[in-house]
This record gives C-alpha cells, structure tokens and sequence, in this order.
C-alpha cells in the first residue's frame, strides 16, 4: 500500500475484506436489474438515451450495451457477459444472474471464516463435473426444419411476445435453411439482410426469397415493374471521372471544345452500348426485362440510353450488396465490360419497386434457389423496428448453433436441476473445504429456475419443492430400470404456464449445447477472479463506494 501511495498519492486503494465487498456488491445489484428479464414471462425495460431517443427491449445484451455503467466490477460483468453475446448470440442474462448468485452465496461462506481459495478449487471442480453433466444431456438432431423450429421458438419467445415470436421463428428458420443450400459452404449470417420498413405493423414482417435495396431506379421513364429480369451485377463506372491528378483541358475553338466533351464521353457510350446489345441478344421480342445494378456511378445521358431501351438501372449499389445479389439471382459481379457474355447474367422472376416517403426500396424476388435472402422487418415505430431486430439476431444465432453442434439441452431450468441433483452427490466424493465450493455451485445453478419462477408470478419455495423432488422420483425411477436399454426417464424443467414440473423435450423448450457451455466456463472463471481478488486500486478517482 504504501509503495502505491509513494507512486501515487491521489490513489485509492481497498484491500483484503473491503475489496471483495466492492465485488460482491457490484455483481449482486447487476444481477438484481437483469433478473426481472430472464424467461418469457420476463418483464421489459425502457433505456432513454440523453438526447430521447427511446427502447423498449427485454434483451440482455442491448441493456448492457446501452446503460452506462460505472462501477467497475458490474461493468467488467457486463463486458464480459456482452463478449459471450457476440460469439454464441444469446446467453448473457443467465450469466449475468449466475455470477451475481454464486459470489452472493460464497458472501456467506466467505464471513465464516473459509478462505476464497478453497471456495474457487471447489467451484473449478463443480464446473468440470458441470460440463459433463452437461454432455449427458444433450441430444443429436438433423438439420432439419422441424428440428430446428423450437430451438428458434424458444430463444425468441424470451424476446417477444408469442404471437410475434411464432411468426419470426419461421421467417429465421427458412432464412437460415435458404442461405445453408447443399450444406458444402460455411453458413454466413451476413448473407441475411435485415431491412428496415417504417410502416404497417411487426406482424407485417415477412421473408423475402431474394434482396430488398434501399434504392430505385434513377430516370422517370424507367420501368417500375420487370417480370423474368436478367440481372446485370457491376462494378464499372458509367459516369465522367475527375482525374486523380491536377489537370486542364485548353481549347481555342467552340469545335475543339465539342471534340473534347465527345471523345470524353465515347468510351462510356461504348460500355453503354455493350449493354444494350446484350439485352436485344438475350431478350429479343420477348417481354423479358432487363436489370443493371451498378455499384458505381452512372450518368444523366447514360440513365437516359439505357431508360429508351426499356432497361432499369439502379446506380451506387451498397458493396455488401453485390456478393448478396450474385448469391441469390446466379450470375457473376463484373468489373469489367471487355467480354460480356449471357452466362455473366442473373435471373429474376420479379423485380418491383415500392415507394415509402421519399424512400425507393427495389425488391428483387424469385429467384432461382437463392442462398442470400432478406428479412423485411416492418413496424410503426422505430423501438419496436430495433425490438425485432435485435430478437431476430439472437433467433438467426440460436438456429446456427444448433446446425454446428447438431445437438441441442433440455431449456426450462432442467439442466440446472440435474447438475444440482448430480453436484450434491459428487460434493461426497471431495474431500476438505473444497466440499463447501461444490455445494455452493450447486446451490448458485438453481437461481435459474427460482428466477423463471419468480417472473411467472409463482411462490419460490414451493415451485423449487416440487422440481426436486420431481427431479429425485425420476432419478430413482432410472435406478430401478433396466440402464443398459437406455431407458431413462425424462428431464425435469419447469411449466412457467402451470408453475408444475414437465418434460422440456415434450412442450419444444430447447437450448443451444454451445451456449450453455460457454456460460458455465465463463461464470466460474469471471466469480474466480472477483472471489481472488484481494485489492482493488482507482488512481485518482473519487470514491470506490457504490
């Protein structure tokens, strides 16, 4: 301490019993504002930014995105559990709860006397026996629709009411399925695009089977409606450059100056021309259309070439568009016009376009096995526009988990029941204090189903009652069969619509394996170092208090 204080004097510095308080007191008041959210019958929360702006979101990780946190422990909860977010997409409310639980209980244990160390070699032994608890539960499923439709129904019915959450959950598994194709390729979630329409309501939202661009065509008299469109993709610009150098052109007669404006402009006349070939080649007489989606820039003469022969042409594309477009029409993104040739075309059976406002949206649809879909998002306020988004981004991750685990866990709590079920038989086989670290493991996991249980309007202790000795029936059930036929009786999780034990597998309650995973190492880990920390140091900050 006084080493620190010689380095520097403005240095607060809190040590030994007041520094695990800081943390212990930091985690528990997180976990106190994110409880309420946990489960589908959790309650919302309105985030005001200074300047008004309004959200209205039950999501773990926009709260803690959004609020501004300033103690440091919460925060470094809060950091830590918005980074498991972002790799697995869902999890970050139960593992915001579980830290604040197992440092509230080790409070406990800690004020008696035992030393953290023990306590932490204890919680480290429980999580390994936790994850293999954890593979025994979990279950193989094919990629398949019906397989994956309650693993998306579950993840988005903790973020949206069930009317809303059941039509998403088809749009997300189509959506996922879609860009999946033969199933040979990475999954790309980027090949989704989510795109915002203020108007109509949520339950407007709709999967689009191929793109919606947030732009139109650039000339009046271009069509507004091509059936069976071959689509041009480019990257090439139609449009008079300016030099990348400081440059002039001199001229001593009004000839000369038309001879300069011309030869400056007959090289794009001549891509121009290639274009419009291509599109009398493969179109004839037909009344097939013709697209150009350029990502560069085209011109007024350019627009007005392209506009008499009856081709529409949308200019200054978005660049994560193109891979997009190629993915759902067919063809390929040009960079050049050289050698252009059919096979270098798209296809679309629908190309329309829509007005909202000063706003032109471009739907490009029926396309030929499309593996780049859209999900048009519409609604009458721009909170409920974001609520959706934001649930559709954890369903798109739950459904992606699921294809790479190929496995799915019981959800409801019944993984937690069982671990408390297996963790209190496995703390005989500890031997000293560390026994102390297990059952307080074990004892933290049931902050789950209590909180589901408390958010569903249902008595604690009777609810809890009811699951374990459930859970001790089935246990004893198994014992008495035959295991080596495998019959074991279902898991046990909790009915938030009755408050009464019930097979997860059953009512569709499913989890992703990944996720559960990734809670368990990173709770233990992060309650590990707050339980070991042992000094806490703010130099030149006001007060460590709060």
């Amino acid at each position: 301490m006084a080493a620190v204080s010689l380095l520097n004097p403005k240095a607060e510095i809190a040590r030994a019993a007041q520094a695990l308080g800081i943390n212990i007191s930091g985690a528990m008041s997180l976990q106190k504002l994110m409880a309420s959210n946990l489960g589908p019958k959790g309650t919302t929360k309105m985030l005001v930014s200074p300047a008004g702006d309004i959200k209205i979101t039950k999501d773990g990780n926009v709260l803690l995105h959004e609020m501004n946190i300033r103690h440091p422990t919460a925060a470094m909860i809060a950091r830590a559990s918005t980074a498991h977010d972002d790799s697995m997409g869902d999890g970050t409310t139960s593992t915001v709860i579980l830290i604040g639980e197992i440092l509230k209980q080790a409070d406990l244990l800690i004020s008696e006397g035992l030393h953290p160390r023990l306590l932490v070699e204890g919680i480290m032994m429980s999580k390994d026996k936790a994850l293999e608890i954890l593979d025994s539960m979990k279950v193989n499923i094919p990629v398949e629709r019906k397989a994956l439709i309650p693993v998306a129904g579950t993840s988005l019915s903790t973020k949206l009411e069930p009317g809303m959450a059941g039509l998403l959950t088809d749009i997300c598994v189509d959506a996922v399925l879609a860009i999946r194709g033969d199933g040979k390729d990475l999954l790309d979630l980027n090949m989704i695009e989510l795109m915002e329409m203020q108007q109509h309501t949520n339950l407007d939202t709709q999967l689009i089977s191929g793109l919606v661009l947030d732009h139109g065509g650039r000339h009046p008299n271009m069509p507004k409606h091509v059936q069976d469109a071959y689509i041009l993709t480019c990257n090439v610009s139609l449009e008079l450059e300016k030099t990348s150098v400081t440059s002039s052109f001199y001229y001593k007669t009004a000839e000369e100056r038309e001879k300069f404006v011309s030869e400056e402009h007959r090289f794009i006349d001549l891509r121009i021309q290639k274009i419009i070939e291509l599109k009398k080649k493969v179109c004839g007489d037909s009344k097939k259309g013709f697209v150009v989606i350029n990502q560069k820039g085209i011109d007024v003469p350019s627009l007005e070439l392209l506009a008499a022969e009856g081709i529409l042409a949308l200019r200054r594309a978005k660049r994560r568009n193109m891979e997009r477009l190629v993915r759902a029409c067919g063809g390929e993104a040009l960079h050049s016009l050289e050698d252009l040739k059919e096979e270098h075309l798209g296809f679309a059976a629908n190309i329309r376009e829509e007005h909202l406002t000063e706003t032109k949206f471009t739907f490009v649809e029926g396309c030929r096995n499309p593996t780049s879909v859209t999900i048009l998002i519409r609604g009458q306020a721009r909170h409920e526009i974001a609520a959706v988004k934001d649930a559709l981004r954890d369903g798109l991750h739950a459904i992606l988990n699921a294809i790479k685990d190929t496995c799915v866990v019981p959800g409801a709590g019944a993984f937690e029941l069982k671990a408390h079920s297996e963790l209190h038989k496995f703390k005989h086989s500890v031997k000293g204090k560390a026994q102390l670290g297990v059952q307080l493991f074990a004892e933290s996991l049931l902050v789950i189903p209590k909180t589901l249980a408390v958010n569903s309007g249902f008595d604690v202790q009777e609810t809890i009652v009811k699951l374990t000795e459930a859970q001790r029936a089935s246990e004893d059930k198994d014992e008495e069969q035959d295991k080596a036929e495998g019959q074991l009786s279902p898991p046990v999780g909790l009915d938030i619509a009755t408050g009464e034990p019930m097979d997860p597998f059953a009512a569709g309650i499913l989890d992703n394996y990944c996720v559960r995973k990734q809670m368990l190492n990173s709770c233990s880990v992060i309650a590990g170092h707050l339980l070991l920390t042992d000094e806490v140091i703010r130099a030149g900050m006001t007060s460590l208090k709060g």
